[in-house]
């Protein structure tokens, strides 16, 4: 399997080279090659975790002299090499068209490339200088993509914030490798796991992982990059840096905390439950928000991430407990609802490219009436929308259906800590859930369904074969790791029994019924579903078509006694998250109204405003940045001082550096 991961690389490369000196023309075969060697790479893990084969290892003399470069394949980093190539394979695919429509596509093709590798090398890495110097080609690949329009202001501000917070997760990154290798001087992933620390070493250890990761994730309150720069980049880009990107930081935060941290503590959980929760529920109120397209989807990546994070939370907190069975419960069902947002999210994101394609905006409130004008389009839209939205019989269920089954059995924890947060954590994420419907129902109906708001959305062109195939492909996807999620599960279980070998005994393999924990608790078939929902619309349809009139009545829809044919009077995107925004966006948003009514016989027009603060920026960033303006200011003094007054500067740094070693030791 490494010498298949050693190939793709090669042909990774092959494409950024071709991308690099070749322009335009050969646009098809960058994407063509990138695409092949995703679908490789998912072929290939997928056969490794079936085939139940050992982990693989491989040192190369590259890297640090005395340890070399260490690569490592194991069910785990071979899930997520899974998700990575599924997704990485029909997002290449629709990029073959969509790619034509960028104008300037030589900013993109050679990173594009890059941007897999770097991920499928931060998968395999094996020791802490391979990681972060795959983690860095990873962030910085992305961080070039994100820059292929920087002729947009918004650009420019979305890429320096990215490398913003990128420099601040691989700096806890950097550190948390330290600390965890103390003065060995080995950095090797196996030496690592021996590694004994202290109660304060391994709790800092826990707060740089997960801030290192986090921060790549989109948890709360590390997020705020994410939606600018999702945004920013083109749409296939914006697929990967979503669906795949936020999940190899899943991956960073899972090797680093059940891998090589050593004994779980009980609290971590806790922390991660808590901040889990958070980030679904804030994720999903800003999304909802959001009028444009892209940021919406972006925010609702935040959420998704937090519950994948109370997923992790949980198995922390029971393998702690030696609750290994629900340990493994609740890791797998973070693991498939990994691979399943990395599926409809993609979906999503492309959607959105055919939107943007079709007609040339992001703004919901431009759109409408698409559906007619793009109904292939509409139809992989809506399965994303209902997939994400948590509806069965279709993916995105299964997954927070096994998440809610581990939070259910939280009763079982001996802290009282986790015995109430466990529950309180279970409300947000119903409700978080609930809005995410909410969201998405907002997104499809404004764009797809009413009349069109202007020229571009009623004369917009279906887009091309690639692009529909690509989005259809990712359509089917979801339905059928929905209706038989068995065929996930048993891939991700092998990665599960590598971290918790201890609770084997969940029952994934009957192909009717899910029940996980034995026939005496909950089950979901989501063959059964599909079949009760086929039967009862066929049957509707039947009685209407049997019983109704045949007659065709037609009349003109109720304008609440306004009579006015312009498209303008239909909903906004803001007015349909009104009611949302009335209930929590005064406490969460410090969102404000103001009104300018004319008084009668004034002619000018009315005016209604909206203004929104984020609370997390203006309580931890904004702070943050004009303490550094301003200490940068007082240490640019340091540039104008005399040759004995930087020798004494040195001195004292060299004497602290000694005081930090010995107090380490």
């Amino acid at each position: 399997m490494l010498t298949l991961v050693a190939a793709l690389l090669a042909l990774y490369g092959a494409a950024a080279l071709l991308g690099v000196v070749g322009g335009r023309r050969v646009l098809v075969p960058v994407y063509v090659l990138s695409g092949l060697a995703a679908a490789a790479t998912a072929l290939g893990a997928a056969r490794f975790l079936a085939s139940g084969a050992a982990p693989e290892t491989a040192v190369l003399p590259l890297g640090l002299p005395w340890i070399g470069a260490h690569f490592r394949i194991d069910a785990l980093s071979a899930f997520f090499l899974f998700v990575l190539g599924t997704a990485g394979a029909l997002t290449s695919l629709f990029a073959v068209d969509y790619g034509g429509h960028d104008d300037d596509p030589g900013r993109v093709l050679p990173f594009y490339p890059a941007f897999l590798a770097g991920m499928s090398l931060v998968l395999v890495a094996d020791d802490a200088f391979s990681f972060l110097v795959s983690w860095e080609t990873m962030s910085l690949a992305s961080w070039l993509l994100v820059l292929a329009t920087h002729r947009q202001s918004e650009t420019r501000s979305a890429a320096f914030l990215y490398l913003v917070m990128a420099s601040i997760g691989v700096g806890a990154l950097l550190l948390g490798f330290g600390l965890l290798a103390g003065g060995s001087g080995d950095f090797a992933f196996a030496a690592l796991r021996g590694a004994a620390l202290g109660p304060w070493k391994s709790g800092l250890f826990f707060a740089l992982a997960v801030i290192g990761t986090g921060s790549k994730a989109g948890m709360v309150p590390l997020h705020v990059w994410l939606p600018p720069a999702h945004a920013a980049a083109p749409s296939h880009v914006s697929a990967l840096m979503s669906g795949v990107m936020t999940k190899v930081a899943i991956y960073g935060f899972i090797r680093l905390l059940f891998d090589l941290a050593g004994p779980a503590q009980w609290w971590w959980g806790a922390v991660v439950v808590a901040l889990g929760g958070i980030t679904a529920l804030l994720g999903v109120l800003y999304a909802v928000m959001q009028s444009d397209v892209k940021r919406l989807l972006a925010y609702s990546t935040v959420e998704n991430i937090g519950i994948i994070l109370i997923g992790l939370g949980l198995a922390l907190a029971f393998h702690a407990n030696h609750l290994d069975l629900l340990a493994q419960l609740a890791l797998i069902a973070a693991l498939l609802h990994a691979f399943n947002h990395a599926t409809f999210k993609s979906l999503l994101f492309l959607g959105s490219g055919a939107i943007l394609v079709a007609t040339h905006s992001r703004d919901m409130d431009k759109l409408g009436g698409l559906i007619h004008r793009l109904p292939m389009t509409a139809v992989a839209f809506l399965v994303g929308a209902v997939a994400i939205s948590g509806l069965p019989p279709f993916n995105g269920f299964v997954s927070e259906w096994l998440t809610f089954q581990a939070i259910v059995n939280g009763a079982l924890l001996p802290q009282w800590l986790l015995k109430l947060a466990v529950p309180v954590v279970g409300a947000m994420l119903a409700l978080a859930v609930a809005l995410a419907g909410v969201a998405l129902v907002k997104a499809f109906g404004i764009i797809f369904l009413g009349r069109p708001r202007n020229n571009a959305a009623a004369t917009a062109q279906e887009t091309g074969a690639l692009m529909l195939a690509a989005m259809l492909a990712l359509a089917a996807l979801c339905m059928v790791t929905g209706v038989a999620p068995q065929l996930v599960l048993a891939l991700a279980q092998p990665a599960a029994t590598l971290l918790l070998p201890h609770g084997a005994g969940l029952d994934l393999s009957s192909p009717l019924w899910l029940a996980p924990l034995g026939p005496d608790h909950s089950s979901y078939s989501g063959g059964v579903i599909l079949l009760a929902v086929t039967f009862l619309a066929a049957l509707l349809g039947l009685v209407i078509h049997r019983f109704a009139s045949d007659r065709a009545r037609r009349s003109a829809p109720w304008d609440c006694g306004f009579p006015d044919t312009r498209p303008e009077t239909q909903y906004s995107a803001a007015g349909f998250a009104q009611p949302i925004r009335r209930i929590f966006g005064a406490t969460v948003f410090a969102a404000r109204e103001r009104i300018d009514m004319p008084a009668p016989g004034d002619t000018r027009p009315a005016r209604f405003e909206i203004s929104f603060r984020d609370p997390v920026w203006e309580a931890i960033y904004a702070p943050t940045a004009r303490l550094v303006s301003l200490l940068a200011d007082r240490l640019n003094l340091l540039q104008f001082q005399t040759i004995r007054r930087y020798l004494s500067l040195m001195f004292a740094a060299l004497v602290l550096l000694l005081l930090i070693v010995a107090v380490s030791q």
